[in-house]
């Protein structure tokens, strides 16, 4: 950091000011206030510190101390007064504005970033700066808390403090987006991740978070952090409630749901005749994800479902008599899971596909 005594250029005019102070009694002007705040923003600018600067006001107050009328002394000190404060105002005023300047970059960067913006160069530039070398591969976790999270929110500073306490100096960069938590880091680092979605999930109260793959060039961030997306997107029409979900382990899903058209037709087929049951179809649809969740053990999933095992029994019998396809056998096991599969990523039966 730069040195007053290199630069004494924000201390011109301050002994006038002070001996004219001690010398009528006056109070500083306006202009002279003005001026003060901007040799404040100007030193800032310099990369001058506070506390380097009110050290060197003393210093300056202090040489000319002896030179000043003692009957003014009481004008001089209060002209001081005022004139660092005002210093400082300018100074502080600068400081934000930097910051400001610094968030809106970084804000623009993240946006890019994730989403694939602005040209290959200007964004391999931009991310060296903040700490991602985009040659090499990298993943993305994303948190999704239960109430909204930004930079300043204590979840948010809470799992910064943690991560790079643990990690240090690791390229980590840790952003908030649309009210998630989001943690990019080299796809080779699987263990930031690891610890990132336990610290998230802790400190948002549960939040679920997913893991995309790690994907190569300026690209991989936006296909990892869309991957993660899609994670939390299937977990809410699946109802999935794992607190860590890894786009790796539910890439099955995106295959299924490919074809929409043969999915819906797969559905309709399958479990159309469900419809006829007295009470609907959703009763039955809600038993057979109980029952193959459970690892089509009865039992289990009679106890999800808070039924007795007869009551289960029944509904899965009804279930073979309407669609003619049988849970318990595992010829029409597959095609009856994959169907419910595909009726709880449509929404059927409560939207019609």
């Amino acid at each position: 950091m730069p040195e007053p005594g290199e630069d004494d250029d924000y201390l011109s005019g301050y002994a006038e000011m002070l001996r004219d102070a001690g010398a009528t009694g006056r109070r500083l002007t306006r202009a002279e206030l003005e001026s003060r705040r901007a040799q404040g923003e100007r030193a800032a600018e310099a990369g001058l510190g506070l506390r380097v600067l009110v050290r060197g006001h003393l210093a300056a107050t202090r040489a000319l101390w002896p030179t000043l009328p003692v009957s003014g002394s009481e004008q001089v000190l209060a002209a001081v007064e005022q004139a660092m404060d005002a210093f400082a105002e300018g100074h502080e005023r600068s400081q934000k504005l930097a910051v400001r300047r610094e968030e809106a970059a970084r804000r623009e960067f993240i946006d890019d970033l994730l989403y694939g913006r602005s040209g290959v160069g200007r964004i391999v530039e931009r991310a060296e700066r903040f700490g991602l070398l985009l040659s090499h591969a990298h993943a993305v976790a994303v948190a999704q808390p239960a109430t909204p999270v930004d930079d300043t929110h204590p979840a948010t500073r809470q799992v910064e403090r943690v991560l790079f306490t643990r990690f240090g100096e690791r390229r980590i960069l840790l952003a908030t987006k649309d009210g998630r938590l989001i943690c990019i880091v080299p796809g080779d680092q699987g263990e930031i991740l690891t610890f990132f979605a336990k610290q998230a999930h802790a400190a948002t109260g549960g939040g679920q978070v997913a893991v995309g793959r790690a994907h190569p060039g300026t690209g991989g961030v936006a296909h990892s952090y869309e991957e993660a997306l899609n994670a939390l997107d299937l977990a809410d029409r699946l109802q999935l409630d794992e607190p860590v979900l890894r786009a790796a382990d539910l890439l099955v899903y995106p295959v299924l749901t490919r074809d929409r058209q043969a999915m819906a037709d797969l559905v309709r087929n399958t479990l159309g005749p469900l419809r006829e049951a007295r009470g609907g179809a959703q009763p039955l649809v809600a038993t057979l994800t109980a029952y193959f969740d459970a690892g089509c053990v009865a039992a289990e999933a009679a106890r999800r479902l808070s039924l007795s095992v007869r009551a289960l029994t029944y509904r899965l019998d009804r279930i073979h008599q309407l669609t003619g396809t049988n849970p318990a056998d595992p010829v029409h096991r597959y095609t009856l899971q994959t169907a419910v599969i595909g009726a709880r990523l449509l929404g059927w039966p409560e939207t019609e596909v």
